[in-house]
């Protein structure tokens, strides 16, 4: 079955992650604060809106103004996306800024429908909208829930930063992925190394790497860097 592709002619990233996400599959990026999970998130939203796909954007740090300037910076610019309704931007930073642990954002991501119209949904950082409210018995409903979602042909991605959560919560996400995905970081002098670790991916369209590096420039974006690996 054809997945969803993020192909960009500036980089390989579509082919080196096996030449698209498949259809109907739920990916977790894990990574510590400034990893690069929200960069990666960013790319692959606008390769997936480039290939003419849909996207839902949840992101726990920028208002909608603040990611149009960052995706603008990466020169991924996605204005004319968000005005067409190709692209649908949640902004939960405000709420999260204000929240308190009593609040539940697990009924709110599970209740709010519209959410889940497009192609793929991308959900970043999970980890700090559930880490308040999470238990054995919620994560597995939320886990229940998007596998109803990702039975639908549509895909999920999600970025967590494990270290946030239980371990028995993160075991359960990561059996539940059908790709799973931990970025590293080594410093080399003044350069900070980035490397994606592939653990787990079913149904890939061609081979897949073990480990890709990668590097975020502005005016760039994402791009590939050998000397990353590790």
């Amino acid at each position: 079955m054809a997945g969803y592709n993020f192909v960009l002619d500036r980089d390989e990233l579509n082919q080196m992650l096996g030449g698209g996400f498949p259809k109907g599959s739920l990916i977790m990026i894990d990574g510590p604060s400034g990893s690069g999970k929200s960069a990666l998130c960013q790319r692959f939203a606008y390769g997936l809106l480039d290939n003419k796909n849909t996207v839902t954007y949840i992101s726990t740090q920028l208002t909608t103004k603040n990611f149009i300037r960052q995706m603008k910076s990466l020169d991924y610019p996605i204005g004319i996306r968000l005005l067409k309704g190709e692209l649908l931007y949640i902004p939960v930073f405000p709420l999260l800024k204000e929240s308190k642990p009593r609040i539940d954002f697990l009924q709110r991501l599970m209740g709010a429908e519209g959410l889940y119209e497009k192609n793929i949904i991308i959900i970043d950082t999970l980890s700090a909208l559930i880490r308040y409210g999470t238990d054995a018995q919620k994560s597995l409903e939320l886990i229940s829930f998007f596998k109803k979602i990702t039975g639908l042909q549509k895909t999920i991605i999600i970025t967590m930063d494990t270290t946030e959560m239980p371990a028995h919560v993160v075991s359960e996400f990561k059996d539940a992925a059908e790709i799973m995905i931990t970025i590293k970081m080594r410093q080399m002098g003044t350069e900070m190394l980035r490397t994606m670790v592939i653990n787990k991916y079913s149904n890939p369209e061609i081979q897949v790497g073990a480990m890709i590096g990668f590097k975020v420039e502005a005016k760039s974006g994402v791009m590939i860097n050998i000397s990353g690996v590790s």
